[in-house]
């Protein structure tokens, strides 16, 4: 459980750092360009949630993404869940939520500081907090598809379950 809070408070500095670097750097610049027409870095604040829908609703999206937060980090530090892969997400979507939260609860207004621009399907602008957000709910999608029910559904080898009588 340690490693699993050391992985994301690490994925929170990291986040917090590239964000202080688009403030200082790219917000300036306007955008930098990594992979002409297909990558690139763009400064945006973002005043709502994904895709920008909740604009404006700073106090709402605080109270809610703090209380997720705060549940899903009761349950990573009293090892309510079980196996690494339902573990893995919870600290990237606890790490991902953290990092946003910082950003709204601090900045005037509680916007969200995004940089990443996909430009062949003009994908909304994103930052590393919201990867960890995606990647972590990916994840336990496939947890609960895939893993969840299924550990349990096996009876151990050699053994028939009984029929009451």
């Amino acid at each position: 459980m340690i490693v699993y809070l050391l992985i994301a408070a690490f994925l929170v500095a990291g986040d917090q750092l590239i964000k202080n670097w688009a403030i200082e750097v790219l917000k300036p610049a306007g955008s930098i360009d990594i992979i002409p027409d297909v990558l690139s870095l763009y400064y945006h604040e973002n005043f709502g949630a994904a895709w920008g829908i909740l604009q404006g609703q700073r106090w709402l999206l605080l109270a809610v993404t703090g209380v997720l937060l705060a549940g899903l980090f009761f349950a990573l530090v009293t090892k309510r869940l079980r196996g690494p892969l339902l573990q893995a997400a919870v600290t990237l979507i606890l790490a991902g939520g953290v990092g946003n939260l910082i950003d709204r609860a601090f900045h005037p207004g509680g916007f969200v500081v995004d940089y990443i621009y996909f430009e062949p399907i003009n994908f909304p602008i994103f930052n590393l907090a919201d990867i960890c957000v995606c990647v972590g709910t990916g994840l336990l999608a496939i947890y609960i598809l895939f893993v969840e029910g299924k550990e349990t559904a096996k009876a151990p080898a050699g053994k028939k379950e009984e029929k009451p009588e």
